[in-house]
């Protein structure tokens, strides 16, 4: 049993927060759940707490990309099985999440004492996928990469894939530019690139969310 009785729900719609969570409270009786409509919101509760028993995450938030909002709670709480929710069923959708390290990838559609099921299976230490998923090794590299990075360039890493500028990612973060190319550099190093648009490329296959939710 792992020390934290905390639980992270991720989800921007109210009524699927409240479905998970009561999964959640039936799958780990005495666990604390606290909820998140967004990535930077979990992100608070997360360092807030220091330490979580487990994360359910919509795959797609308003403030990620792909599997970008997954890398940086990942990054916050490594050792904490996360388990990414989803509407639809996408097999390349679902061979990433196993790729980068999720515990599990479930669907939305089941009902919930079902979900609560799988939920106790992953605390016991089971990792739960469709027997159809494999690995996309072209994610799993990209991801071991990632892991490597330090929380700082991480940070800047995940603004970098939003678009923002050397300038917009040290106001964001508050830190000076120089400090922003500093890292930029060190992440290049550490992806096997020599500039943005060639690290941007190498995270295609994480940011890729061409997989439309509706729910």
């Amino acid at each position: 049993m792992r020390s934290s009785s905390r639980v992270l729900v991720t989800d921007d719609h109210p009524l699927t927060r409240e479905g998970l969570s009561l999964a959640a409270r039936s799958a780990i009786i005495g666990a604390t759940v606290g909820t998140a409509g967004t990535i930077a919101e979990a992100a608070s509760l997360l360092k807030l707490w220091g330490s979580c028993r487990m994360i359910l995450l919509d795959f797609l938030v308003p403030d990620a990309r792909g599997y970008t909002g997954f890398l940086t709670l990942q990054s916050i709480v490594p050792q904490t099985p996360i388990v990414v929710i989803s509407a639809r069923e996408d097999l390349a959708v679902i061979e990433a999440a196993r790729a980068l390290g999720a515990a599990a990838f479930l669907f939305k559609s089941r009902p919930l004492d079902e979900i609560a099921a799988n939920l106790r299976e992953v605390d016991a230490g089971r990792v739960i996928f469709p027997d159809s998923a494999g690995v996309n090794t072209t994610v799993a590299a990209i991801g071991n990469r990632i892991s490597d990075l330090s929380p700082a360039q991480h940070a800047v890493l995940m603004a970098l894939t939003d678009g923002r500028s050397n300038k917009q990612i040290g106001f964001d973060l508050d830190v000076t530019e120089a400090t922003v190319k500093a890292h930029l550099t060190a992440i290049f190093r550490k992806l096997g690139v020599s500039n943005r648009a060639q690290a941007l490329l190498a995270m295609r296959s994480v940011l890729n969310s061409s997989s439309e939710e509706s729910a």
